[in-house]
């Protein structure tokens, strides 16, 4: 990979984080792996783009900073109405606190060990992580893919994850090369047109 860099310009500790919200999650029996967290190989580096790392950090600013504050103080305020078993804003700030708690332990995790890699200083020539990759199927009709982190998965817009199937395949590879694809509807032929590395935007 090239044009690595190490940004962190938002940080939460978790060590200023209370006990009781600490606790909290860990007794959450609703609190499981988010689908992204799943899909990644275990031990991989969490590769992704400058404006996928800053989304992650604007989502986890907004968490922590605004809605978990406006949640507790909804949270606080229903309490003391009296009974919490019948009621419901009590009920529901608590599963929306759990919500809000979990993710940003899946922030906080995703953004500590990210790998930022811009596409518009990886080389040329070939595919690597950042790629813009036109290719044209066995029937001449031609898709475009871009290959960016776990993180900023957008089929509607051609972006699709490192380590999914078709960005294992193209990846190392140069225009002309051909590749095979395996999905869960057959096995698919693919042929390189174009390799470009443009920025990728939020």
């Amino acid at each position: 990979m090239a044009s690595r860099y190490n940004q962190r310009s938002f940080k939460i500790n978790p060590h200023l984080m209370s006990k009781a919200f600490t606790r909290e999650a860990d007794d959450d029996p609703d609190d499981e792996l988010e689908p992204e967290e799943q899909l990644a190989p275990k031990g991989s580096k969490n590769y992704i783009t400058p404006a996928g790392f800053a989304n992650l950090q604007t989502q986890l600013k907004d968490l922590f900073n605004v809605q978990r504050p406006e949640t507790v103080k909804v949270v606080s305020w229903a309490a003391a109405l009296g009974d919490r078993s019948e009621n419901a804003d009590y009920l529901y700030g608590k599963k929306r606190l759990r919500e809000i708690d979990k993710r940003i332990r899946f922030l906080t995790k995703r953004i500590g060990y990210a790998e930022i890699v811009d596409p518009t200083q990886q080389p040329k020539d070939k595919i690597f992580f950042g790629a813009t990759v036109v290719v044209s199927d066995e029937a001449g009709n031609e898709h475009t893919y871009s290959i960016v982190g776990m993180d900023e998965i957008d089929l509607s817009r051609g972006r699709v994850s490192w380590i999914s199937p078709v960005a294992k395949a193209l990846l190392g590879k140069q225009v002309g090369d051909t590749v095979i694809v395996h999905t869960p509807s057959g096995a698919q032929e693919l042929e390189v047109i174009e390799i470009r590395y443009d920025a990728i935007d939020d």
